[in-house]
């Protein structure tokens, strides 16, 4: 049997040990502010970043990924207003177009702030004609905005908590500990659609799980007749849920590319790497079903080269020529006719004239 001694010099070390992890930790919360850092490329963004480049570059417009699940973050008795997702879809988006093998595959037209970039060219237009005089704008100076062939259109559609939860926990003589965690799952739909004629050219849906859990340890026991020990411990871990839709993000719009590709959309430039990356897809697309084999080929959409741009030109503006004054003769002068003036008859010796 160990000694009483031992046991009590066990129980202090404990506690100080204890105390001195949270110590460490209040410290560095309370400290010195950590530096900013650029954030981290995930596994899942280097499979965007590494996807084979395309036979084009795609012109594509986003306006916006909003936040479709009405969802609030849970709080314990008490009520929150604060979104359960992020609101930041769209740059997110934006963001992961970019990324599709390192910037080969999009060239992104920003539609988010449309009314600021609006404005922003009135603003020149204006200054221009108030001080420059000119009624018809200048393309070098305002030139045409580009447009894109094809919309990229989605949202978060879903934001499931609790889809799974469970634990574990042991004590023994009031000295033991238990763990506990849970399961959600957000949701992403993403589609690209063809400015031209409106149709859904391809539409993917990507599953997110976020998982959270906790460890907690503690010990409520009687190492003598009055002395009592007591410790508590504990640590949680939660998966950022920012990141969460940020890659679930990226994973769509990765199948977006590949979705499109399996349906002739775009093209990969190397056919050996895409035709690999597309029985990979295939795979994890239909996975767990038993859909034959034959079944899997897609119909294509109806427009035809929906990736097609036009560019807008702008028409060209007269040229000033030189100036001819236009000198006009002096008009000859006319020669007016007399005109017939008829005189009174002379006043008789009696007529008074007044």
């Amino acid at each position: 049997m160990m000694p009483m001694s031992m046991i009590r010099s066990l129980a202090a070390l404990a506690a100080l040990t204890t105390l001195g992890g949270c110590a460490e930790l209040a410290s560095n919360a309370l400290g010195e502010p950590q530096p900013a850092l650029t954030s981290e490329v995930t596994k899942q963004n280097l499979q965007l970043r590494t996807l084979p480049g395309p036979s084009q570059r795609v012109a594509v417009a986003v306006y916006d990924l909003p936040d479709m699940t009405g969802q609030f973050r849970e709080r314990e008795s008490v009520q929150s207003l604060s979104r359960a997702v992020s609101q930041g879809g769209g740059p997110m988006l934006i963001k992961a177009l970019q990324d599709a093998g390192e910037r080969r595959w999009f060239s992104v037209l920003d539609r988010t702030a449309l009314d600021d970039l609006l404005r922003e060219r009135q603003i020149v237009t204006e200054m221009r004609r108030l001080y420059r005089g000119e009624t018809q704008p200048d393309p070098t100076a305002v030139p045409p905005l580009r447009h894109a062939g094809i919309i990229i259109q989605g949202a978060i559609v879903g934001y499931d908590s609790n889809i799974q939860t469970g634990g574990f926990g042991a004590r023994y003589l009031g000295v033991g500990g238990n763990q506990q965690w849970k399961l959600d799952i957000v949701t992403v739909s993403l589609r690209a659609v063809s400015s031209d004629s409106g149709e859904v050219l391809a539409s993917v849906m990507v599953d997110k799980p976020i998982a959270s859990t906790s460890i907690q340890g503690g010990a409520f026991t009687y190492i003598a007749l009055d002395e009592l020990l007591e410790i508590e411990t504990g640590f949680a871990v939660n998966e950022s849920k920012q990141l969460a839709v940020q890659m679930a993000i990226e994973k769509a719009v990765m199948s977006l590319v590949l979705e499109g590709a399996d349906l002739g959309i775009w093209q990969f430039a190397n056919k050996t790497a895409g035709d690999q990356m597309l029985r990979t897809y295939r795979e994890e697309k239909y996975r767990g079903t038993t859909m034959p084999t034959y079944m899997r080929s897609a119909q294509p959409p109806d427009t035809q080269n929906p990736t097609r741009v036009v560019a807008t030109r702008p028409a060209a503006r007269p040229t000033a020529g030189p100036v001819r004054e236009r000198i006009l003769a002096p008009a000859a002068p006319t020669q007016k006719a007399p005109r017939e003036v008829t005189l009174p008859p002379p006043a008789s010796a009696d007529e008074v004239i007044g």
